[in-house]
Parts: structure tokens; C-alpha cells; sequence
């Protein structure tokens, strides 16, 4: 025995007519939810770069402890990870190379610092110096 199936046409698929109100439903949505996640991605950067910049700290006292000093700012950020030729060095101080700030540069390293021993700033989203909200700088002495 042969089994026949019967389709009815309008049961195959979607018309257009619901096609573009589910588009429609969509793009409000992504009209009123995308504004608020894009806030989101700002706010996230600069907590990336403070915790990176609180990592260079714990590992720069570290280094103080086995070197007596911290890194002067021809050394860098790098004499966490590679010797600069003391005997005292017990690192690698970071346990990957370091890295760039959330917006792809280097961070700013100086010893003496101008507002402490030492100075670990970045830019922020803008790469200048000031700046309010995403552009404003981050720094390790506020």
C-alpha cells in the first residue's frame, strides 16, 4: 500500500508579508537594545586596562623586592619579563608578554614617576592625553 501525502501550499514556508514584520521586530530591537551594549563595550575597556595596570603593579613590587629598585623607563615594562642584567632578578615577573592596552598601544611606563615611584598610564580610546568618559585616561595613582 501506498501511502500519499497531501500538502496544503500555504503550509510549506512563510509568506513575505511575515518575513518582514519578524525583519521589522528584529531591527527595532537591535535599534533599541544595540545603543546600551555599545555603552557596555567602553566601560569594559577601562576595566581591562585597570586590571592590567593593577597586574604591572603587583609585578613591579616584585621586582623591587628581589632587585632593591623598580625598573627605570629606559628598562620598561619589558624587565618584568626579560633580565636587564641584575644577579638579584628572580622573574619572569608576568607569566605572558605583556600586553597592549584594550585599544591596541603600548602602555606608558615611568620611574621616577611624577605622582609616585612610578607612572603606568594609558590613553584611553582617543590616544591623547585628558579626555572624559571612553577617551579619558587611566592610571595607576587615582
Amino acid at each position: 500500500m501506498e501511502s500519499v501525502h497531501r500538502f496544503n501550499k500555504r503550509s510549506k514556508g512563510f509568506t513575505l508579508i511575515e518575513l518582514l514584520i519578524v525583519m521589522i521586530i528584529l531591527g527595532l530591537l537591535a535599534a533599541l537594545v544595540g545603543p546600551k551594549l555599545f555603552k557596555k563595550v567602553g566601560t569594559s575597556k577601562q576595566k581591562a586596562a585597570k586590571a592590567q595596570i593593577s597586574l604591572f603593579e603587583s609585578a613591579l613590587d616584585a621586582y623591587r623586592l628581589d632587585v632593591g629598585k623598580y625598573p627605570s623607563t629606559e628598562e620598561g615594562l619589558e624587565a618584568l619579563r626579560k633580565n636587564p642584567g641584575y644577579k638579584t632578578w628572580d622573574g619572569p615577573y608576568l607569566p605572558k608578554e605583556i600586553p597592549k592596552d584594550p585599544w591596541g598601544r603600548d602602555y606608558i611606563y615611568k620611574c621616577p614617576g611624577e605622582h609616585g615611584d612610578y607612572d603606568i598610564y594609558s590613553l584611553g580610546a582617543d590616544g591623547k592625553e585628558g579626555g572624559e568618559g571612553e577617551n579619558a585616561d587611566i592610571v595607576n595613582w587615582k
